[in-house]
C-alpha cells in the first residue's frame, strides 16, 4: 500500500493512512495501549476522512487496529483523569472533536468498513459502530464499561443502546458488560461476522470494489456464522426487568427473577453513573438523530468530569487498581433526582453544536 498522509509518517505514528487501489485504509497504531484513542489521533483521522471524501480515486474507507489485541480499548482514561483531578479543560475539547468525528463516520459519503476485531471499548465503538459496514470476528469483545469508572456511555453509545432490540441496550449499559460477536450483532453494534483469517483477503477485495453494492458483495463472500446470541436467548427476562424507568424497580425485578447476577453486577457500579445512564438512555430514545444524542452526551460527559465518582472510579480501576471504589452517594436510593438532572444542564464552557451532514 502507498502512504496517503499529507506529511511523511513512520510506523511509530499513532494512526497510519494508506491507499490500496480504491481503498483508503486507516490503521490505529498504538498497539501497546490497544490503540487507545487520544486527541492527536482524532484530529488526524478527521483530517484524512475530509480529504478522502473529496478524492474521486477513493471509493471505500476501512478502519483496522494494529497488533492482535484489539481495534481500540477506548479513550486515554489516564489523561482524562489527570485533567479531571487538575481542573483542566482539555478533555472537553477532546470530546468536542471526538464526537464530531463520530458524526462524520455515521454520515460519511463513501462506504465505511470497520473491522471490530479483538477488544473494542468506549471510544473504539464511536469509531466503528457508526460505520456503514461493521464487522466482528471470533475474537471480538465489544463493550461500554463506563459505569464501572463512574462515567456514562458516550461516543453515540446511548444512541445505539437506546435503539437496541427491547431492553438489551439498557442491560448492557447498566452492567457495563462486554459481548462477543453474536451478541454484538444482536444488540446492533455490528452487521457481519467474518473470521479473522479472512480479514486480510477482504481488505484486498475492497481495493477493487466500486460503490455500496460492491462492498456488500465483497463482505458477503467471507461472512460466517457467529453462533447463537446469549442476549437474544435471555431477551424475555431482560425486557421484563428493564422495562421501567425506575432504577430501584429494575433492581427489584432483577433480584426476583432470572437477573440476580446482573443485579449484583450493577450494585458494584457507581450509583450516580448508573442512574444518569438510565436517564440518558431514556432521553436518547426520543431524540431525533445521532447528532442530537451526541450533544446530550457532551453535557453529561463534562459534568461527569467534575464528579467525584469519576475520579474515584478511575483511581480504583486504573491508577491504584485496588478495585474498591468508594462511591458518593454510596447507594442508588441516595442518588436524588435533582443530582441526576444536574448532569443534563448546559455544559460549563458551552454546549456542543454539531453540523448536520446529509448521509
Amino acid at each position: 500500500m502507498s502512504n496517503d498522509a499529507a506529511s511523511p509518517v513512520t510506523t511509530s505514528d499513532p494512526v497510519l493512512f494508506d491507499r490500496h487501489g480504491r481503498l483508503g485504509l486507516i490503521t490505529l497504531n498504538r498497539p501497546r495501549a490497544i490503540n487507545a484513542l487520544n486527541f492527536e489521533m482524532v484530529t488526524l483521522i478527521q483530517r484524512q476522512l475530509d480529504r478522502w471524501a473529496a478524492d474521486p480515486a477513493i471509493a471505500v474507507v476501512a478502519l483496522v487496529g494494529s497488533g492482535d489485541r484489539g481495534l481500540c480499548a477506548g479513550g486515554d482514561i489516564v489523561s482524562i483523569y489527570r485533567d479531571a483531578t487538575g481542573g483542566g479543560e482539555s478533555s472537553a475539547q477532546f470530546w468536542r472533536e471526538e464526537y464530531a468525528l463520530n458524526a462524520t463516520i455515521a454520515r460519511y459519503p463513501k462506504p465505511f468498513v470497520a473491522v471490530m476485531d479483538g477488544i473494542v471499548l468506549g471510544g473504539g465503538i464511536g469509531l466503528s459502530a457508526h460505520a456503514a459496514h461493521r464487522i466482528v470476528t471470533e475474537t471480538s469483545s465489544v463493550g461500554l464499561p463506563e459505569t464501572t469508572i463512574g462515567f456514562v456511555p458516550d461516543v453515540g453509545g446511548t444512541y445505539l443502546l437506546s435503539r437496541a432490540p427491547g431492553e438489551l441496550g439498557t442491560h448492557l449499559a447498566l452492567t457495563a458488560g462486554s459481548v462477543g460477536a453474536a451478541d454484538a450483532m444482536a444488540v446492533g453494534f455490528a452487521d457481519y461476522f467474518v473470521p479473522r483469517r479472512e480479514v486480510e483477503g477482504l481488505l484486498d477485495a475492497l481495493a477493487e470494489v466500486e460503490g455500496e453494492a460492491g462492498v456488500a458483495a465483497a463482505i458477503a463472500g467471507v461472512t460466517g456464522d457467529p453462533g447463537a446470541s446469549t442476549l437474544a436467548a435471555d431477551r424475555q427476562w431482560i425486557d421484563a426487568a428493564y422495562s421501567t424507568d425506575d432504577l430501584s424497580g429494575i433492581m427489584g425485578r432483577l433480584r426476583e427473577g432470572a437477573g440476580a447476577d446482573a443485579a449484583r453486577v450493577i450494585a458494584t457500579k457507581s450509583p450516580t453513573a448508573v442512574k444518569v445512564t438510565l436517564a440518558a438512555l431514556r432521553r436518547a430514545r426520543s431524540l431525533a438523530d445521532l447528532e442530537t444524542v451526541l450533544e446530550q452526551e457532551f453535557r453529561v460527559s463534562v459534568h461527569c468530569l467534575r464528579s467525584a465518582d469519576f475520579a474515584e472510579g478511575v483511581r480504583a480501576q486504573v491508577i491504584d487498581k485496588d478495585r474498591n471504589p468508594k462511591w458518593n452517594p454510596a447507594s442508588i436510593d441516595d442518588v436524588s433526582e435533582s443530582l441526576v438532572e444536574s448532569f443534563f444542564a448546559p455544559a460549563p464552557g458551552g454546549d456542543l453544536r454539531l453540523e448536520r451532514r446529509a448521509p
